[in-house]
């Protein structure tokens, strides 16, 4: 039996499986795409500076606006945010300390996705990391997540 194009009943059911897929494809791309959002959690605590801060240098106002990841308020205390597009997760462990961190787990290369209860965490894997140090919190990570070099420039925080 054929259709209106001349096919038969399974090369259609196969054309429409295929554009199905190529749909469902396009959708998943469109999800993982828009790295512009950060993600992170709205009970973050803000933290002091220390590895993985390093001081404006007071000149070059107008190049930390213009090369500001997030502006201090927008980190929340106890918590932070993950930028996965600029390479970096900022934390905020207590107020007015900021700390970077490398936004991929050292268990098997996975982005950590979320920030919550004061841990970074991945959602591959489970693995934890303190907003404070990045150190292993829950496993099955071993490494600590790597430290990434921040300036605060007033109320804007870009990597330095």
């Amino acid at each position: 039996m054929s259709d209106a194009n001349g096919l038969t009943g399974p090369a259609t059911r196969r054309t429409l499986l295929a554009g199905a897929g190529a749909v469902g494809a396009a959708v998943v791309l469109t999800a993982c795409g828009g790295d512009d959002e950060p993600s992170g959690s709205g009970s973050a605590a803000p933290t002091s500076a220390g590895p993985g801060v390093s001081p404006s240098a007071g000149a070059g106002g107008d190049q930390g606006a213009a090369d500001a990841i997030v502006a201090t308020a927008d980190v929340p205390v106890g918590g932070g945010v993950i930028f996965a597009n600029k390479g970096v997760v900022v934390t905020q462990p207590t107020a007015g300390v900021f700390k970077g961190f490398s936004p991929i787990c050292t268990h098997q290369k996975c982005p950590v996705a979320r920030i919550e209860g004061g841990s970074i965490r991945c959602t591959c894997h489970n693995s934890t990391f303190s907003i404070e140090d990045g150190s292993v919190q829950g496993g099955p990570a071993k490494q600590p997540l790597p430290a990434k070099e921040i300036v605060v420039d007033g109320d804007q925080i870009r990597l330095a």
